[in-house]
């Protein structure tokens, strides 16, 4: 039996980055053996098991055998016989296909890695070197599900070109309706993890080149070429715009939520109709109908489909709130559920700000809005709400007309704040 240490903690390792997680090939073994040696079984569709000690996943080497259209179209072969350079044809890109003898020690879970006996059958340190990402083997097409990691590394390493044959390879992949067979639940994974890293637009930029963002969120796909309004950098239309926004909130660390929000905010403005084009008057509308469709199709998570509608429906008024008196400033927090739910609130202004300063010249520039509605907010916050409400109901008051009473207590607190001498 020979352990070998493979994928990214070996090509992490190579540029210098953290290892994060290892990942382990047992070549000449049976899953029988692992167990003997008090492995525990945990791979549902291929022998995987974990360490003893570690806990960490050792996978018995296999190759896979394309039977059917989709991410779940295998059939693996795990046998004593596999050998390491076969295990790492399967494998998407060259530079996750590098692999190192590694000696374990179960007592610490620490490893020692020789870097010098690399090996590397199909030239992964190169592509490393030359910042490439390319696909092993021609069996690269077998699995859609790594257009949408290819796209994802692309977002990671922002500084690496996909290699022209693979470009080429993802669509012809799409052409042939591959990416049609892929489960939503996946998609979202992917998608998810791409929107977290450090270049997002990057994710989007491959998928549109292979045609398979046209595919797998059509929404997004018709905002190149619409035109954004006359006074937000015309020349910049709105699918560019959108990539700039993405970026800027990896660049202030946003959440996902807040990033998916960002992605999906604007996506009304691809179905605006020719006669109100550059205003895209009652676009909000249209991104909410949208995001529906795109959550119900894609599976969305709950925490980010809510913050998405959020600022899809109020992102205008968020830019325009500080035009607002006391009474149009409430209706605003009110409509946004921000007195329940403030720090969803608080990420929603996060994601405008994002928006306003996804434009050309504006990137280092204040969204005063921002620390505005906080402060409105919490100075609406302030009132006593619970005793207004008991002294409404000793007085015989229903609940609508003590959420009217509430309401009016809040409109005044915010007039008072307006009204101070404090900057806001």
């Amino acid at each position: 039996m020979q352990i070998y240490m493979v994928g990214g903690a070996v090509r992490d390792a190579l540029l210098g980055l953290p290892v994060q997680d290892h990942d382990w090939v047992v070549v000449g073994a049976t899953p029988e053996e692992l167990v003997a040696q008090g492995f525990l079984p945990v791979g549902k569709d291929f022998p995987v098991f974990l360490h003893p000690d570690t806990r960490e996943e050792y996978a018995l080497a296999r190759t896979e055998r394309k039977t059917a259209r989709g991410y779940h179209g295998f059939t693996v072969q795990a046998a004593p016989d596999v050998t390491l350079e076969q295990d790492l044809a399967r494998r998407d890109l060259t530079i996750n296909s590098i692999a190192v003898s590694a000696q374990a020690s179960r007592t610490k879970g620490q490893f020692d890695i020789d870097l010098e006996a690399l090996i590397d059958p199909y030239g992964g340190r190169q592509d490393l070197q030359n910042k490439v990402l390319r696909h092993v083997t021609g069996a690269f097409r077998e699995d859609p599900v790594r257009i949408l990691r290819v796209a994802r590394f692309a977002a990671r390493f922002a500084d690496f070109s996909v290699a022209p044959e693979t470009q080429a390879l993802m669509r012809a992949m799409v052409d042939d309706g591959e990416v049609d067979a892929l489960v939503p639940e996946r998609v979202w994974q992917e998608l998810a993890r791409g929107l977290m890293e450090h270049r997002p637009s990057r994710l989007f930029d491959v998928l549109r080149d292979c045609g398979a963002l046209q595919k797998l969120l059509p929404e997004v796909d018709r905002l190149w070429g619409v035109p954004q309004r006359a006074d937000y950098h015309p020349e910049v239309d709105t699918g560019v715009h959108l990539m700039m926004v993405l970026d800027m909130a990896a660049q202030l660390g946003a959440s996902l939520p807040v990033r998916f929000a960002c992605l999906t905010h604007d996506l009304g403005k691809g179905t605006t109709p020719a006669e109100v084009l550059p205003r895209h008057t009652g676009h909000e509308e249209r991104s909410v109908e949208l995001l529906k469709d795109v959550c119900q199709r894609l599976r969305v998570p709950t925490e980010c489909r809510e913050l998405a509608d959020v600022v899809a429906r109020e992102h205008g008024n968020i830019h325009r709130s500080s035009e607002f008196g006391a009474a149009a400033l409430v209706r605003l927090l009110e409509r946004c559920d921000a007195f329940r739910k403030p720090q969803r609130f608080a990420e929603a202004l996060l994601a405008c700000e994002c928006d306003a300063r996804g434009r050309l010249g504006l990137q280092d520039q204040p969204y005063p809005q921002r620390q505005r509605l906080l402060a409105a907010l919490a100075s609406a916050q302030a009132v006593p709400t619970s005793a207004i409400a008991a002294s409404a109901q000793l007085a015989g008051a229903d609940g609508k007309k003590i959420g009217e009473l509430i309401h009016a207590a809040r409109v005044q607190a915010v007039e008072q704040w307006l009204a101070s001498p404090a900057p806001h």
